[in-house]
């Protein structure tokens, strides 16, 4: 796409005005409708579907609700209390009350682009939102709102720039959306073929933890780790750096405190971890004592996949649930041959680093989005003006 070229002509224009959101659209209401109807109305499948805020959605019947308060409009939905937020919507819908929409009656003004528009602002009525104990806005605050119309005296010549920053916006946020299908896709995969291949026989030695590994507790307190070469495994993804190392081997490192807490049993990950590293104070090694009979991320494969089966249901306490070393030592995992280990580690590897991958790819597409999002949509405009 020929950004550089269409970027040249448009971005030092002179002719562009600026105009309140509701002189150019049309803001209409939702219908009164709770979350227990939304509930018991919802029909998969069905054409109508109904906003309630962040992910909460329900799909009605043309009958269901009042004719009047169905929009069947290309429309920019304002998500008004909470997650503050904008959503481009172009099939039959209606939303609670509390929240409004906009369509556009006027040929010469695309839909799209001032979805586009608002959505780069996000950030601003989010802030006016925080104001508030419950965040929200209040209709004046979008109505109100400045929003540039670009060549208004030459109206075929204003839809058709409005229609090339829709289409090359539009590319982004299609791969986007493409990528996390995939991302969905695989991730169902990976389940599938780990849930198969993690399953075993009676047949199938099966050893305690303890007999078959030594478990170490960690010792380093993340808030004091100095910095250096050498990996921490803390309790979230992000490893940080210490200039010493407890341990030298592959080992799973598990966490031996809830996550959660407060009463709540989780374990949100288990970690493999191999050459020099120190782990954290709050969770432990586990180091199988021949690598030929057990992989350690065999182990961890086969522990994670299982957490909620073997390791969950161990945990106690009240406001800090934990597990300790001595019921770790008493879950039994099975020893299959270590060829059929290495095979089972080998393909979920490959899932796994595709699954991983695409999250990455899919916030660097968002990041092209928003780049290119702001470059076009940085019209000129007064001081007295700007928001």
């Amino acid at each position: 796409m020929d950004i550089s070229g269409f970027m040249a002509k448009l971005l030092h224009r002179d002719d562009i005005i600026w105009l309140p959101l509701k002189s150019v659209l049309v803001r209409t209401k939702g219908t009164k409708i709770t979350a227990g109807q939304m509930k018991v109305l919802h029909k998969d499948g069905a054409p109508v579907k109904i906003f309630a805020g962040g992910k909460t959605v329900a799909f009605v019947d043309y009958d269901d609700i009042p004719e009047k308060d169905i929009n069947t409009k290309p429309s920019i939905i304002v998500k008004s209390r909470g997650n503050i937020e904008f959503e481009y919507y172009d099939q039959p819908f209606s939303h609670k009350n509390e929240m409004w929409s906009y369509h556009s009656n006027e040929k010469s003004i695309n839909i799209k682009y001032l979805y586009h528009y608002l959505k780069m602002n996000q950030s601003y009525f989010q802030g006016i939102g925080s104001k508030m104990q419950m965040p929200q806005i209040a209709t004046p605050d979008t109505d109100n709102f400045q929003v540039p119309i670009p060549c208004p005296e030459n109206p075929e010549k204003s839809l058709q720039i409005q229609a090339e920053i829709v289409r090359i916006l539009d590319a982004f946020t299609s791969l986007t959306a493409e990528l996390t299908a995939e991302l969905s896709a695989r991730k169902q995969q990976y389940s599938h073929y780990q849930f198969e291949l993690l399953q075993f026989t009676e047949a199938t030695q099966h050893l305690k933890i303890g007999e078959c590994c030594d478990i170490k507790k960690g010792l380093t307190p993340i808030k004091k780790a100095t910095p250096g070469k050498y990996p921490l495994v803390a309790t979230t993804q992000e490893r940080q750096s210490s200039s010493e190392y407890q341990f030298d081997c592959a080992a799973v490192c598990v966490p031996l405190i809830s996550s959660r807490g407060h009463g709540v049993a989780s374990i949100d990950r288990i970690y493999f971890q191999e050459g020099k590293f120190a782990l954290g104070n709050i969770l432990c090694a586990i180091i199988p004592n021949d690598s030929q009979v057990l992989s350690a991320k065999f182990l961890r494969y086969y522990l994670f996949d299982k957490k909620d089966v073997l390791l969950v249901p161990l945990m106690r306490g009240g406001a800090n649930v934990s597990l300790t070393v001595d019921s770790l030592k008493k879950v039994k995992i099975p020893i299959p041959p270590i060829a059929d280990q290495e095979r089972i580690v080998r393909i979920l590897d490959k899932f796994d680093e595709l699954v991983k991958g695409l999250p990455r790819e899919i916030e660097l597409r968002q990041k092209q989005y928003e780049y290119y999002r702001d470059l076009l949509l940085s019209f000129p405009k007064p001081d007295e003006q700007a928001a």
